[in-house]
């Protein structure tokens, strides 16, 4: 794997190569969180081919479903991808800078006095209120902005969006022209059921509606509509938790890459004699004289406590030296325990790394033992990790610790800001 590395973090000696210079900078970290770029690049391909002749684009809100904002839009703008999707004008501001001829589209919706933000960063709000839509309508009128922004109607969801009757009523304001309209979306409840009723009374019902929309792209599919087939998807499909790897067909087998690699780093090797607990709560009794390696990982890294094992239960799983090793107790903040008796001897030791999640332990499965989804593993990676990014034509540097950003921030000169966007127009 070929890593490059921020030479602001690791010691640089004439004596050491450029992996053992890496080397010596992960041993500073509990964990180490690798994302491939190049896999991400590989699942958008392959959606995109899935989904031809309409165009893929990439949900990358929730920094990119905890893979990095900047990394995974940068990668996918220059794989092909020209339309990306974030929830809030801050994450805009990131994939723009990523992104500088991308559309970007902000689901979270319009606010009043927000349209010179949006402006600014060439973004489009995605307008799910009559209310939104006379103040956007208001800001493009005062200032001439047409930037353009997206209409979504509510085909069932029950959340975001026009209600049907109220989308109908917009119609004739819509096809009078020069609306600024660029797109029409809906979004899909149970997609990743494929027999599921309610897939195909919200495809007729926003089928119906965007017949009315002359000349307006329209979107359904999310990344397992897509598996839905032709009728779901339209102009555009809106891939999110699939380009990071997470299953878009559950009632088969995963068709994407994986993405995330997670290791995290032995701190400790002790014994425990049979009938010792182990962890909060002494839940966890050893069996038998036990072996433990004590992992620097917990709940505060995303490593969910749903993952503990008790006496009575099986937890999660880690791979430690090519081997799958239980979880031995509760999952505590900071630490986990692994029963590694089964290893030979001396093939785990303080300072190696084990793996949580990859090498076959799929975001998928890890989601199981959390009792949630893989959306919500991803999004809960913790800023503790050391991050590496590979592939996607150039590699990525170590991204440091958000606390250890802030720490070297505060004894840095000041960085000269560039320069303020132009003025809006009159």
């Amino acid at each position: 794997m070929t890593m490059a590395s921020d030479p602001k973090m690791i010691p640089q000696t004439g004596l050491l190569s450029a992996e053992a210079n890496q080397a010596a900078g992960l041993a500073a970290y509990g964990g180490v969180l690798t994302v491939d770029l190049d896999a991400i690049i590989a699942n958008w391909r392959k959606l995109e081919k899935t989904a031809v002749p309409a165009e893929c684009s990439a949900v990358i809100k929730a920094n990119a479903y905890g893979c990095g904002t900047e990394q995974v839009a940068r990668a996918l703008d220059k794989a092909g991808c020209k339309t990306f999707f974030v929830a809030t004008i801050e994450e805009a501001r990131t994939a723009r800078a990523a992104a500088p001829e991308a559309a970007i589209y902000v689901l979270g919706g319009y606010f009043q006095n927000t349209g010179e933000h949006y402006a600014k960063i060439n973004c489009r709000p995605v307008i799910g209120d009559l209310n939104e839509l006379a103040e956007w309508d208001v800001f493009c009128r005062r200032t001439g902005w047409s930037g353009g922004a997206a209409i979504h109607i509510d085909t069932g969801m029950n959340r975001l969006g026009l209600t049907l009757a109220e989308a109908q009523a917009i119609i004739p304001r819509i096809n009078a022209g020069d609306h600024g309209i660029n797109l029409v979306m809906s979004h899909l409840v149970s997609a990743e059921q494929l027999n599921s009723p309610v897939n195909a009374k919200q495809l007729a019902a926003f089928r119906g509606i965007v017949s009315e929309f002359s000349g307006v792209p329209a979107t359904l599919a999310n990344s397992s509509g897509i598996f839905l087939g032709a009728p779901f998807q339209f102009d555009l499909v809106r891939p999110g938790a699939a380009l990071y790897g997470v299953n878009p067909t559950p009632e088969a087998d995963n068709p994407m890459q994986p993405v995330v690699d997670l290791k995290a780093r032995i701190v400790q090797i002790r014994n425990v004699e049979r009938g010792e607990s182990v962890g909060y709560g002494g839940t966890w009794t050893a069996r038998r004289p036990t072996k433990l390696a004590i992992i620097a990982v917990g709940y505060a890294d995303g490593y969910f406590r749903a993952a503990s094992s008790n006496d009575g239960t099986r937890g999660a799983e880690v791979i430690v030296a090519g081997r799958r090793c239980p979880v031995a107790g509760r999952v505590s903040m900071d630490l986990i325990a692994i029963d590694i008796t089964d290893l030979p001897p001396n093939a785990a030791r303080r300072g190696h790394l084990v793996t949580l999640l990859g090498d076959g332990i799929t975001v998928d499965e890890l989601a199981h033992h959390f009792g949630t989804i893989g959306y919500e593993v991803l999004t809960s990676l913790g800023r503790r990790y050391a991050r590496i990014y590979k592939g996607g034509n150039v590699v990525e540097p170590l991204e440091r610790p958000v606390a250890a950003q802030a720490a070297e921030q505060s004894s840095s000169p000041p960085v000269e800001q560039p320069a303020s966007p132009p003025p809006l127009p009159s």
